[in-house]
């Protein structure tokens, strides 16, 4: 064969090989779905309105449960696509994903979104999915607190099943290191500025003792020292702790100025802080607090459209979120 022919072979070779990786990347990233703001204008005109009142209701009650929401829907997104899964109890599948490492004893809002759901079907039976109700309640639960709003794109089909496995997988844990959260965003199709963003969402709500103790114990030189022992005899007298120490209550950017103080209260907060690639993202956050919220909001949306193609296309309306049809 002359240089040529080879020459020939070996591009139409290349090609052929990044063809072919192209393909495994989109066939293994998550699809972002054709959803659309105005798609409950003509069969549910009144669907968010109706979501919002009971989500307002529902904060009020407690404010805490406006993190709660927000976590929810997170969590939700990142196992299978924004597609309720994460809604189904035990009594609906054994594989719920509330028995998830990341969810059991901590995941809660279940009967929030189980009441806006019902409020919803009293107007509308059979017609809003309970995916679309959880990503208005996180919008709405955040707005709530101080947090920013933004238009929430519908659409969303519910799935018929639930997967425990890939929760335990696909859920960040609070003990992941940066190249890990980096990862994980990323196979969601999320940036490392999303992630950032994200997660100062933790700039309201409350931790579980037992996700921060080894880390306030530990001494280690990325922790300050009175936040340490602060938080150390906080444990002793309760099983919470808020996110951020000083405005618990207040979706606003003081989670990214404690990690700046080397304060924030998981190792996966202070990671971001932590002489890594995403130092820079929470400087600025920590300086320009509408930065933040736009980025919030921006990521909200871009996490919101998180779908996958199999539940876009056989999924249901479930009745009662927590159960099947």
């Amino acid at each position: 064969m002359n240089s040529s022919s080879t020459n020939t072979s070996f591009t139409s070779y290349s090609a052929i090989a990044s063809a072919l990786l192209l393909f495994l990347l989109l066939n293994n990233t998550p699809t972002h779905a054709q959803l659309s703001s105005t798609f409950y204008d003509g069969t549910c005109p009144n669907a968010l309105p109706t979501i919002r009142t009971s989500i307002r209701q529902a904060v009020s009650r407690e404010r805490r449960m406006a993190a709660s929401l927000i976590r929810l829907h997170f969590h939700d997104c990142f196992v299978q696509g924004c597609d309720a899964s994460v809604l189904l109890d035990e009594a609906a599948t054994p594989t719920s994903e509330r028995t998830a490492l990341a969810n059991a004893g901590s995941a809660r809002g279940f009967e929030v979104i189980d009441a806006a759901k019902a409020e919803v079907e009293k107007i509308c039976p059979g017609v809003v999915s309970c995916a679309d109700v959880l990503a208005v309640a996180a919008r709405d639960a955040s707005f709530a607190v101080g947090g920013p709003s933004w238009t929430v794109k519908l659409g969303r089909k519910d799935s018929t099943t639930a997967n425990v496995d890939l929760a335990n997988s696909n859920l960040p844990s609070f003990r992941s290191n940066l190249d890990e959260l980096i990862a994980n965003f990323a196979r969601q199709g999320l940036s490392e500025r999303d992630m950032v963003a994200l997660s100062g969402a933790h700039t309201i709500g409350q931790a579980q003792c037992f996700t921060f103790s080894e880390r306030v114990s530990s001494n280690g030189s990325n922790i300050d020292a009175g936040f340490a022992s602060t938080r150390t005899r906080g444990c002793k007298n309760a099983n919470l702790a808020p996110l951020d120490l000083v405005t618990p209550n207040s979706f606003d950017n003081n989670y990214y100025k404690n990690l700046i103080q080397k304060k924030g209260l998981l190792n996966s907060d202070q990671v971001l802080f932590s002489g890594g690639s995403t130092d820079s993202i929470v400087s600025q956050y920590s300086s320009n607090p509408s930065t933040f919220k736009s980025d919030f909001a921006s990521a909200m949306i871009k996490m919101g459209d998180i779908i996958d193609p199999a539940t876009s296309q056989n999924g249901v309306i479930r009745r009662i979120c927590s159960a099947l049809n």
